[in-house]
This record gives structure tokens, C-alpha cells and sequence, in this order.
């Protein structure tokens, strides 16, 4: 999917068109700017859907600065080949490719189109509908749009890399935040008993989540308590690997999601070095969409075992000030954009 491009004074029919934060440069927040472009029309496989909410990950921020410098790798080396950034959004379908027949145009939706170009900080979006999974009815729009990216983050944290089994202690290091108050309840959705690392303030919003034991990080450092882990999930926040080493019980997995420099960096390469010398088992991981965890996410929804934490809610003319808060790094949960009722 190729995102729309500004209309253009020769056109010889005026295309109809949305608003959307657009970005031009790699830079500030400041280089995100609200414009009405055409808006785009689906292709084969693909499903039109009019965006009612989105939400704000990480990867936003990082995408629109550019850092680190390998993700121009993906993005465009010197400016955004996608210029509207959002992965995760909730809508409904207005129109069909050909092709597309797992949806109809009303159908209620929800996704990730990280893989295929971005586009959830605008009124309208066109991706495969592979992309997409229906909107449970019980879901509201905004829930529903808080949830792919740092849901199936946090799923194939603990299921596919974790393996986590019912029983098994599971410690979530920066438990707080969009991918770690998923994990925390996705954690006990699978049976684990779960500690979760966070500051003072957030310590009874993970208890309210399910956690079984919380650490306040600002009074204890939880590599050194001598407790052990069968999975380590560090969602954020940052400690030496061979501290995350010294904390895992024998056979224990220690995988890093979120992080960057020298704790990415020694995920990365030290990782799975140290990975050799006994059975623990340490290292990093991307989340990659799928709609078989889409679907998985749909149904633990639906029956009421995860619900997104919900930080602050911005209209779209605010996804500014809304990528800023999450650079910042202190949201508690989801940042989401209300794009219906901008």
C-alpha cells in the first residue's frame, strides 16, 4: 500500500480528499503538520477503512526523528518514504478491492499496517485486509485501536520467544507502559505468576491488572533481591545483561522489546553469546503482525482478559503533541488520537 501523495493544481478531477498529520523531514515534532491530501482508493486485496481512533507507539517517535539511523534503512535514508506515520487503528470498512471478501463496507475493524506503510494519523486508510481482524461488539473503537502493536508485542514476548507455561514466574521490567500493561495481563491470561518492575506511582495500577507481586524500581533493584524467573520481559527500562542473567532461574528466557543503545546492543550480540554457556536463554525480538495474533488479541478482548490501559486521548490536529508525550517516555498505557471526533 503507497500512501497518497498532495493533490496536484494540474489534476483534471479534483480527487476527494482527508486530512492528515503528514511528514516531510525527519526532525521534531514540529515536522508533523495536519494538511488535506487525496485520499487513497483500494487496490487488489485491500479494504478502505475510515479510521474512528488510532493510537501512538514508540515507533512513532522514532520514525519521525529517524533514530537510530537504521531505520531510514526501512523508512527512506534522507526523508519519509511513508509520510503518515500510526500503526494501530480501529474503524470501518468504506469500500472493498477486488479481490477482498473477508469484510464488507460497515464492517467494524481493527489492525496493524506497520508492513504496509503506515497511515493511521489520518481520516482514512487503505491496506491489505490481512492487515485486519473485526472489531469485537463489546470493543469500543479507541480499546480496540490501543491494542495490536503493543499486544502482539507483549504476546509474542511471552508465548512465542518466552514460551511461557502456566505456573512459570514472569517478571515485566517497565510494566507501566503500552507494551507492559499488555504483558502483565497477557502474562496472566497464560497461567504465569507475575511480578511487575514499575515506579511508585503505578505500583496499584498493576496490581488492579492482575500482577501478583510488584517492585518499585526507584527502592529495589530486583537483580539483586535473589528471587529467580523462569521469563524476563523487559518491556523498558534499563539493566546490564548479565544482571538480567543473574535473575533468571535455570532454563529461564530473558527477551528485550523495548530499549535502545547500549541495552539493544548487548541483547543483540552479548545475548546470545552468553546464551551458550548454559540453558538460559537471552536475547531481543521485533514484533512482527500477524493476523493469527490479531486474532488471539480479538478474542482475549472480547472475553474480557486484557483491556488497554488508557493514558491521554488527542484529536488528530494534536498528533504533535501527542508523539511528543510519548518521546518523553512517562505515559502510563496507551496514547490515543481520536480521529472521528477531530
Amino acid at each position: 500500500m503507497s500512501q497518497p501523495s498532495p493533490a496536484s493544481p494540474e489534476a483534471s478531477a479534483a480527487p476527494t480528499l482527508m486530512k492528515a498529520v503528514v511528514a516531510r523531514r525527519y526532525g521534531s515534532p514540529e515536522v508533523l503538520s495536519l494538511e488535506e491530501i487525496p485520499r487513497p482508493e483500494p487496490g487488489p486485496g485491500e479494504i478502505l477503512v475510515r479510521i474512528r481512533a488510532a493510537s501512538v507507539n514508540a515507533g512513532d517517535w522514532h520514525i519521525m526523528r529517524g533514530v537510530p539511523f537504521a531505520v531510514r534503512f526501512f523508512t527512506g535514508l534522507t526523508k519519509p518514504k511513508f509520510p503518515i506515520y500510526g500503526a494501530d487503528l480501529a474503524g470501518e470498512v468504506v469500500a472493498t478491492g477486488e479481490g477482498a471478501s473477508d469484510f464488507q463496507p460497515g464492517d467494524a475493524v481493527f489492525g496493524d499496517v506497520s508492513a504496509h506503510g503506515f497511515g493511521g494519523f489520518a481520516e482514512y486508510v487503505c491496506a491489505p485486509e490481512t492487515a485486519f481482524v473485526k472489531k469485537p461488539e463489546n470493543v469500543d473503537f479507541a480499546t480496540a485501536a490501543a491494542a495490536p502493536a503493543a499486544g502482539m508485542t507483549a504476546l509474542q514476548g511471552l508465548r512465542k520467544h518466552g514460551r511461557l507455561q502456566p505456573g512459570e514466574r514472569v517478571l515485566i521490567n517497565g510494566a507501566s507502559g503500552g507494551v507492559g500493561s499488555f504483558a502483565v495481563q497477557i502474562a496472566k491470561a497464560l497461567g504465569g505468576e507475575v511480578t511487575a518492575v514499575a515506579s511508585t506511582s503505578k505500583l496499584e495500577m498493576l496490581r488492579s491488572l492482575g500482577a501478583d507481586h510488584v517492585i518499585d524500581y526507584t527502592k529495589e533493584n530486583f537483580t539483586e533481591n535473589g528471587q529467580r524467573y523462569d521469563v524476563i520481559l523487559a518491556a523498558n527500562g534499563f539493566q546490564p545483561i548479565t544482571a538480567y542473567r543473574r535473575a533468571l532461574a535455570k532454563g529461564g528466557r530473558y527477551f528485550m522489546s523495548g530499549g535502545e543503545g547500549k541495552q539493544l546492543t548487548q541483547a543483540m550480540l552479548l545475548g546470545p553469546l552468553l546464551s551458550l554457556f548454559d540453558d538460559r536463554q537471552l536475547g531481543n525480538y521485533l514484533m512482527t503482525a500477524t493476523r493469527e495474533d490479531m486474532e488471539t488479541l480479538r478474542d482475549l478482548l472480547a472475553d474480557g482478559k486484557i483491556a488497554p490501559v488508557m493514558d491521554r486521548r488527542y484529536p488528530l490536529p494534536e498528533v504533535p503533541a501527542a508523539v511528543a508525550y510519548v518521546e518523553e517516555g512517562h505515559a502510563r498505557g496507551k496514547v490515543i488520537i481520536d480521529v472521528a471526533g477531530s
